[in-house]
Formats: structure tokens, sequence, C-alpha cells
């Protein structure tokens, strides 16, 4: 109990200089807070183009799909704010040779390295998810009810457990190679594939791509799975699957990131 005390306090410690550092350029939140509104607009407009002749797309109307685009911006929220400013530091620090100021501290290595910056104006991308679930349901004409929104708010927490442990085994690969700018790239690039819902690419490759985004990239379990418990229709046995399988992500992540680290080369050996 301890220990798990002084671990919420090492993290409010985080967060408050992250903070103090965020307020130093109280601008940047309004330019990211206009830039976050340009880039969801963006992320609107193919489907105002693909539900402009048709009602429905492979099971989902235009107010369903908006839930899934909605997901999406939250989870980029999290990510660009809480998960990508800490890891890719991890990155410079293999790279350099300097991560031994990080291994020689009291703590626990993955928890430092993951918490050891935040970026609080990308909040805003949260604030619009939130958004864009009420113009879901005002264009709806319902609400959620409220096991769907107690069922979504358990798989924002497996979401986000499955994204910081797609990062974790993302960044293990940089004690093996020099450079992993490419991988996180192509990491990102995959992710915007998480706007659309998982059954749209059914026609693909037949099926193969939702198998792929379902059970090797579980972008169904972040984006598509949580609109669907929104809308009440997501089964017993697929909540239980997500919640599974993000356990078992995150013990696949720890496992990597410890046999990783035995490979960590210093600058002064």
């Amino acid at each position: 109990m301890g220990t798990v005390r002084r671990y919420w306090r090492l993290l409010g410690i985080q967060l408050k200089a992250s903070g103090l550092l965020a307020l130093q350029y109280r601008a940047d939140f309004f330019t990211e807070g206009v830039t976050s509104l340009f880039w969801t607009f963006t992320a609107l407009a193919p489907l105002f183009v693909v539900f402009g002749e048709r009602p429905v797309v492979e099971g989902w109307s235009f107010g369903e799909s908006l839930l899934v685009v909605g997901w999406f911006t939250l989870l980029q929220g999290i990510l660009e704010g809480a998960i990508n400013p800490s890891l890719t530091g991890v990155v410079e620090h293999i790279r350099k040779g300097t991560l031994d100021f990080v291994l020689l501290k009291p703590a626990d290595a993955q928890f430092l390295v993951s918490t050891q910056r935040f970026l609080p104006w990308r909040a805003f991308n949260v604030l619009t998810g939130l958004g864009l679930f009420f113009y879901a349901f005002t264009k709806l004409g319902r609400a959620p009810s409220v096991t769907g929104v107690l069922s979504s708010v358990l798989l924002l927490g497996t979401s986000t457990l499955l994204l910081y442990s797609l990062w974790i085994l993302t960044v293990s690969a940089a004690f093996y190679v020099v450079r992993v700018d490419n991988l996180t790239y192509l990491f990102t690039s995959i992710f915007d594939f998480a706007r659309w819902p998982s059954s749209v690419f059914q026609g693909v490759a037949k099926g193969a791509l939702t198998i792929f985004f379902t059970y090797v990239i579980p972008l169904a379990l972040m984006t598509t799975f949580p609109a669907e418990a929104m809308l009440g229709r997501l089964p017993l046995h697929a909540l239980g699957g997500a919640v599974v399988g993000s356990v078992v992500f995150a013990w696949i992540a720890r496992r990597v990131w410890q046999r990783s680290i035995r490979h960590y080369t210093s600058a002064s050996s």
C-alpha cells in the first residue's frame, strides 16, 4: 500500500511539473485548440462524403459513425497528451545512451519513462471528443443508457491500456535498432484507421483486415467497441474479451520491456 501511495505521489509531481511548464506557453493552448478543431473537421469530411449518397454503410448510420470518430478524437488526445510525449523521449535516451539517469533512480523504470512529460493542452482533443458524442446522440435523437455509459467508461480504460501497451512494444524496438522513427510514423498512420467502424473493412481481402484490426493491432477494441457499447449493442462476451485482451497486451508489453532493458548499452559502456 505504501508503494502505491509513493507512485501516486510521483505521478502527482510529474503532472505538476508538466502543468507548470505548460503555463509558460499559454498561447499554445488556444493554438492547439484551433488546430484540434481543424483536424476534427478534416476527420469528419470523409463521413459527409460517404454518407452523402447512402443512409447506412455496413450497418452504421452517420450518427453512429460519429461516435467512432468521437472515440478516435478522444483517444488521440490521450495518445498525444499523455503517452506520446514521454515515450518518444525514451527513444532519444536509448540512442544517446543516457537512459542510465532513469535506470539508476529508485523507482520502476517503465513508470518513470511513461510519466516524465505530459502536454495538458491536448485535453482539448478530449473535450472535442465529448462534444462529438453529444452531437452524435443529438443526430440519433436519443440518449445513451446508463449501462452503455458505464460499459464505455470501462472500455475507455481498456482502450487507453491497449494504446499504451502498443507504444511500449514500439519503443522497446529502439533497444535493438538505432532509430524507430519510421515505426512510430507507421503506428500513427495505422491508428488513423481507427476513425472508421471496423465492419467497414469486411470487404477488404475477405475480411482479413477486420481480423487484423481486431486481434493483431486491436483498433476495433479502442473505438468501435466503445461506440457499440454506447449504442447498447455490444455483446457481453465482447466486453469481457476487450478487458481480457487489454490485460494480456499489457502483460506482454511489460515482459518485452523488461527483456529489452537487458539489451541496453549505456553511454559509459
